[in-house]
C-alpha cells in the first residue's frame, strides 16, 4: 500500500510538471506606422485678450492704511487680502484722511486701481472716528 501511494504521488508530481499546459511567450505583433502629412484643421483660432486700459474696482474692508499703501480684505471673501500701493494723487488724499483720524480696522472702502501696476488711483469710503 505504501508503494502504491508513493507511486501515485510521484505520478501526480510528474503530471503537473510535464503533462499540464505550458505558458508560451507572446509573439509581438508588428503594426506599420502610418504618417499623415495632411495640413491640420483649425477649429477655432486663438484670439489674444485685449489689454485692460481702464481702472478696476476693489471693494473691501480696511486692515491697515498709511500714506504709502493700503491693505484691504475683500468684501465677499475673508481669505482674500491684498495690499495696494498708492499713487501720488491718492497718497495726498490719504494724508488728508490720516490728518483727520485715518481709516480704522474694518472700515468699508472702495478702491480704483490700475490693473498693470496695482497702484490705487482713487478711493472712497467713510473713515470711522479715531479711538
Amino acid at each position: 500500500m505504501k508503494k502504491l501511494l508513493q507511486m501515485a504521488g510521484a505520478g501526480a508530481l510528474l503530471l503537473g510538471a510535464f503533462g499540464g499546459t505550458r505558458a508560451a511567450a507572446q509573439v509581438p505583433v508588428m503594426v506599420p506606422i502610418i504618417v499623415d502629412t495632411a495640413a491640420p484643421i483649425v477649429v477655432n483660432a486663438v484670439k489674444p485678450k485685449p489689454k485692460v486700459t481702464g481702472l478696476v474696482r476693489y471693494e473691501g474692508y480696511v486692515m491697515n492704511a498709511n500714506r504709502g499703501q493700503v491693505t484691504v480684505k475683500a468684501k465677499g471673501n475673508d481669505m482674500a487680502i491684498q495690499t495696494f500701493p498708492l499713487s501720488d494723487v491718492a497718497a495726498e488724499k490719504m494724508q488728508q484722511v490720516i490728518d483727520k483720524g485715518g481709516y480704522q480696522y474694518g472700515d468699508k472702502i472702495t478702491l480704483e486701481y490700475d490693473p498693470q501696476t496695482l497702484k490705487v488711483v482713487s478711493f472712497k469710503g467713510k473713515p470711522s472716528k479715531a479711538l
